[in-house]
């Protein structure tokens, strides 16, 4: 059973930037696809980006192209998310998400990933 812990989240101002993290409980090589998702409050949860087993594959929501930047340090066994240009919209609770099989579709569809962190929380004010 993979466990997640996410840190990073805090309040900011517009425009400002934030970075998470999210470690794993084991080796991130026998992770395939991390993602982050996020949800805010009365919102369904939704994805945000992700990364593949080598790093070298991404993928982000139109939303946040250019803005934000999802990284892998396997030797760290952690998978960060570098937000920039922070908007109050970006206000959410922040998972980080993982599965182990091998395909690289349906990033942003939650049920497929079955690991998932407690959350963390931004808050962005205008």
């Amino acid at each position: 059973q993979v466990q997640l812990v996410e840190s990073g989240g805090g309040a900011v101002q517009a425009g400002g930037s934030l970075r998470l993290s999210c470690v794993a409980s084991e080796r991130t090589s026998s992770i395939y696809t991390v993602a982050w998702f996020r949800q805010a409050p009365g919102k369904e949860r939704n994805f945000v980006a992700a990364i593949n087993q080598s790093g070298r594959v991404v993928s982000y929501a139109d939303s946040v192209k250019f803005r934000f930047a999802i990284a892998r340090d396997s030797a760290k066994d952690t998978v960060y998310l570098q937000m920039n240009s922070l908007k109050p919209e970006n206000t959410a609770a922040y998972y980080c998400a993982a599965r182990s099989y091998a395909t690289w579709s349906k990033l942003g569809e939650s049920s497929t990933y079955a690991f998932w962190g407690q959350g963390t929380q931004v808050t962005v004010s205008s």
